[in-house]
């Protein structure tokens, strides 16, 4: 196998060595032989070449000698996120919504591929779509991202969402009694896809709801965030809380929000002039103000803070921070803990 160029964060790489360390792997000699350093695991926001991360990966599965690692490691990406998790289910309804905004999770992983998600007969199909095609047949990657992926779906959930079919590009396995308890029984191998398949029913099913009471310092509701100390008219509170909602999914645009406010383009401009405002006004007041909610919470990385703001990478959030506040998103989060 081999790959060309890109780049991941270190949340993957922290997972892969988490997994096989505990598989009784020597985390020093691993880390060393891969030229990773131990306080760069420690920082979810930086970034390490594909190639060295697959090295990585190669190393881990070669010393662990289990095959099943990519199904520990899609384990522990599952919580390593469960904070973003659980900020979406504040987000989005249901799981229509959710699926709409997985395309823009999985940016977080880096360059590693997308996910798509296509209704098949009676059927959801959750696909796995490499950008490094090398990888698309190499069982840890697929079944890494395989398993994180139904462990979000079926969490999120406030019903269960079993899977009902599970598809992998590899050839099938000596052993398969691992895959058979993360997924199904029901697995198919030599796919030209990867993919998972879920009951069509399952995107109607409303997300879990805890109150929004998560802990201390955590208030996360869309309305409850959104609500100023002045009145503020109910209409364009609606307005804000759909383009909260909206945002995670990316390209936010002045159509896709009347459609998801069921109401035309022509009808929300014309009531925001009315009201002294714009699409473009509250979009920017929108990220600011959540830009300085999410930064107070440690348990959110800036990479997950800019995707539920609906910027395509951390960079071009760390630019419109410091446009409305003069400095970058890492030192206004220091100052708040200082």
């Amino acid at each position: 196998m081999t790959a060309t160029g890109g780049s991941v964060y270190t949340l993957c790489t922290a997972a892969v060595v988490q997994a096989a360390t505990a598989l009784g792997v020597d985390r020093a000699a691993l880390l060393h032989d891969t030229g990773i350093s131990e306080e760069l695991l420690h920082s979810s926001s930086e970034r390490i070449p594909l190639s060295r991360y697959l090295h990585l990966y190669r190393l881990a599965l070669e010393r662990s000698g289990d095959p099943d690692l990519g199904l520990y490691v899609g384990h522990i990406m599952y919580f390593a996120g469960i904070n973003l998790h659980l900020y979406m289910t504040t987000i989005c309804r249901n799981l229509k919504e959710y699926f709409n905004v997985i395309p823009s999770t999985i940016r977080l992983r880096g360059d590693s591929g997308r996910v798509l998600i296509r209704p098949v007969g009676d059927f959801i199909r959750l696909e796995w779509h490499p950008l490094d095609a090398s990888t698309g047949n190499w069982r840890p990657i697929v079944d890494e991202i395989l398993r994180s992926s139904a462990e979000i779906v079926n969490g999120i959930s406030a019903l269960p969402v079993p899977v009902r079919a599970a598809e992998f590009a590899y050839p099938v396995p000596d052993d398969t009694r691992g895959l058979k308890r993360a997924f199904c029984a029901n697995l198919r191998f030599g796919a030209a896809v990867s993919c998972l398949y879920f009951d069509r029913e399952v995107v109607r099913y409303p997300l879990v709801n805890l109150g929004f009471e998560l802990g201390p310092d955590f208030v996360a509701g869309p309305r409850m965030q959104l609500e100023e100390k002045e009145a503020i008219d109910p209409f364009l509170l609606d307005v804000r809380v759909a383009v909260r909602r909206a945002l995670p999914g990316g390209a936010l645009t002045v159509e896709n929000l009347a459609r998801d406010m069921g109401i035309s383009r022509r009808t929300l401009q014309r009531r925001l002039r009315e009201l002294g405002s714009s699409f473009k006004q509250i979009l920017q007041d929108v990220r600011e103000t959540q830009s300085r909610r999410y930064l107070e919470d440690p348990r959110l990385a800036i990479t997950e803070i800019a995707m539920l703001l609906g910027y395509s990478d951390q960079a071009s959030f760390s630019n419109a921070f410091k446009s409305w506040c003069g400095c970058a998103p890492s030192e206004y989060r220091q100052r708040g803990a200082q």
